[in-house]
């Protein structure tokens, strides 16, 4: 059955692809939360293994929200690692990086999502498509929240 939401297709499968680049980077983003809090070690252990927990328990929620918005616009949201690892900005990281360096990752990871959220905002504008400026907006909003929290455990 045809789509007719009020969006033309062209627009919506652009604000589609542009949402699977935020799913992917979220996905990214949320497997080296759970890593991290699974094998962070130090002095710090108990407030970041609690605090990364909060986060990729976030994460998660995000993830389905996205892939949701990405079916309701008539598209197929990606769900592989290979199509999230095309799509993503976010490197993986393939050892255990010492707490601190876990932080900066987790910051830059944010930070990463939050610029590709906000680089989707000019399409969903263009097909007038609040719902997605709507989620896009949320997702800013907790990923600036989030990489200012971890900034402000560098400061010294």
């Amino acid at each position: 059955m045809e789509i007719d939401i009020g969006i033309p297709q062209d627009d919506r499968k652009a604000i589609a692809a542009g949402l699977s680049r935020v799913l992917a980077d979220s996905y990214t983003l949320y497997l080296k939360t759970h890593n991290f809090h699974w094998n962070v070690t130090g002095p710090m252990f108990n407030t970041l293994h609690l605090m990364f927990e909060g986060q990729y328990t976030e994460l998660a929620t995000a993830v389905d929200e996205i892939a949701e918005r990405i079916r309701a616009l008539g598209e197929t949201a990606p769900g592989t690692y290979s199509a999230f690892a095309k799509l993503s900005q976010i490197e993986e990281e393939e050892g255990v990086p010492p707490a601190k360096e876990m932080i900066e990752q987790l910051v830059r990871g944010h930070e990463t999502v939050a610029r590709t959220a906000r680089s989707v905002f000019p399409l969903a504008e263009k097909g007038g498509d609040e719902p997605t400026a709507d989620l896009l907006t949320q997702r800013l909003q907790i990923h600036e929240k989030t990489a200012w929290m971890l900034r402000s455990l560098l400061a010294e």
